[in-house]
């Protein structure tokens, strides 16, 4: 136990030594600048269009600024970082329960246990937390920066990195998964459900179609918030295979990422080339919303066909008495004014001071109310918050290498690079990119949309929403959700979409 805790210390170590040499080899020393460097470098002052060759121009963005290699090693081995998460947390869990035994041994009582749990558990937990890992590796990137430029460039970067979306992600998220509004969201799918007697077929059924697309009028964190609570209830509660497990997050993830495609306002991928590109609501349906519904609908009955046998091994669990109860205690006018908070803050998601000082009133009546809501629990919210924003963070400064590879791809080498790059970059920051390459064609700006969105189910860092998903669904999967398993489980739909996107 103690060798395996000394090699993790040892390779944290090495990684932040190798990271520091690199920075100050790039700053050239010790000796902080006192000047201002404002970071990224637009990409119009490289001057290197004429360069030709993608390698000429990023080797030639590296010689005029060497953070730049700096900023993206961090970035990646953040990435890495997501990717041994579970087994971390596998360690953290073994260490808690050995820290456990060894206080039983001593004849510790349980609230004494409870009291003073394992320190280097309680590390190692937080190290493996996937919403954590990105502010972690913000640490690393602030030294870094601070080690070359000073600590004032820090904080002219940080002050001008848009952190709307994270913080709209913790109010919506906050907002949706309230008590009268799962409890509505819960009606509404039963009703279809019961088409199919509300067996566990027809509720994941009703979840995963109608969900994505309901994603289109409420964003698609809420929606996300209300499929994956849905789920967890009426799916992961019963026990499916660790396979169908899978498959069910996957397919949730990828129909949510494109089933907020009907308009223009839902997706946040859409949301960050609406307004440069000219994209109204028209434009959305029949360009991509019609093809995000007709592949949700083929991908479920996919899946469905493919676990069919499955589904009727899962025993559905008789809540009707419980349900009604519940339904009794909350007030018709209670569901309305959640709802009225929810649009709110959807209509004003651009405006952080509207959508926080209703989020402050909303807190308020929810005291006021106590006697009709369920606790409101934000520490999920808050996570998912940060772990978007030390995404942003990190994404504001890989513009130098990501512009330049999606500005010289023809239509469908675009399109399958915005699908792979979105895998290990917010599908946002994608098209964000792509609003800064000059004089990209019409059918260019198709294709990079389309890839984010077709893209943005195969790993939890691919589109905002998935971090939502995952920290509700995750305590259903041994050692959290592995990375590997969530890209198996979203493949095939992803080809589909890929497919219905281009070839329709």
């Amino acid at each position: 136990m103690k060798i395996r805790w000394m090699i993790w210390g040892t390779i944290l170590a090495i990684t932040i030594i190798s990271i520091t040499t690199l920075t100050f080899a790039a700053g050239g020393g010790v000796q902080i600048p006192t000047d201002v460097k404002i970071l990224p470098v637009p990409l119009s002052e490289y001057q290197d269009q004429s360069l030709g060759t993608i390698g000429a121009i990023l080797s030639h963005r590296i010689a005029q600024e060497p953070f730049n290699l700096i900023a993206t090693l961090i970035f990646a081995l953040a990435i890495l970082h997501t990717f041994v998460a579970s087994k971390l947390n596998a360690i953290a869990h073994r260490w808690h329960h050995e820290h456990e035994h060894h206080l039983e041994q001593q004849g510790k009582s349980k609230e004494y246990i409870q009291a003073n749990p394992s320190f280097k558990a309680e590390i190692m937990h937080f190290v493996g937390e996937i919403e954590a890992i990105f502010g972690i590796w913000v640490i690393v990137l602030v030294v870094a920066m601070t080690a070359n430029f000073g600590f004032s460039s820090v904080t002219a970067y940080l002050s001008q990195v848009n952190y709307t979306e994270p913080m709209f992600i913790v109010v919506i998220m906050t907002l949706a998964s309230t008590g009268p509004v799962i409890r509505l969201a819960e009606q509404i799918l039963n009703k279809v459900a019961d088409l199919g007697k509300r067996t566990p077929a027809a509720s994941w059924l009703s979840v995963l179609t109608l969900a994505p697309i309901l994603g289109s009028f409420i964003t698609e964190p809420a929606a996300m918030t209300i499929a994956a609570l849905l789920l967890a209830k009426q799916f992961y509660e019963l026990k499916p295979s660790v396979r169908f497990q899978y498959a069910t997050i996957g397919l949730l993830f990828v129909n949510i990422s494109v089933g907020g495609t009907l308009t223009h306002f839902a997706a946040p991928p859409v949301l960050m080339v609406a307004a440069p590109w000219g994209w109204d609501i028209n434009f959305m349906f029949f360009n991509y919303g019609w093809k995000a519904v007709t592949g949700i609908v083929i991908c479920n009955l996919l899946y469905y066909v493919a676990f069919k046998n499955e589904f009727a091994k899962l025993q559905p669990i008789n809540s009707k008495n419980t349900t009604q109860e519940e339904e009794k205690t909350i007030p018709v006018w209670v569901t309305i004014v959640h709802l009225l908070f929810m649009a709110w803050t959807v209509f004003n998601a651009h405006y952080p001071v509207l959508f926080i000082g209703g989020f402050l009133l909303f807190m308020g009546f929810a005291q006021a109310s106590k006697a009709y809501q369920e606790p409101i629990s934000i520490k999920a919210p808050l996570l998912v918050g940060f772990f978007l924003a030390g995404l942003v963070t990190h994404g504001g400064l890989q513009s130098w290498w990501i512009a330049p590879i999606l500005g010289s791809l023809p239509d469908l080498p675009l399109m399958v690079g915005s699908i792979v790059l979105t895998a290990f970059n917010d599908n946002a920051a994608i098209t964000f990119l792509a609003t800064l390459v000059p004089d990209l064609s019409e059918t260019a700006k198709y294709a990079v949309v389309a890839g984010a969105v077709t893209g943005g189910g195969l790993t939890v860092i691919a589109n905002a929403p998935n971090p939502a998903g995952q920290a509700i669904l995750s305590k259903y999967f041994v050692g959290g959700v592995s990375p590997a398993g969530l890209a198996a489980g979203a493949i095939i739909p992803t080809i589909i979409f890929a497919i219905l996107f281009k070839i329709i």
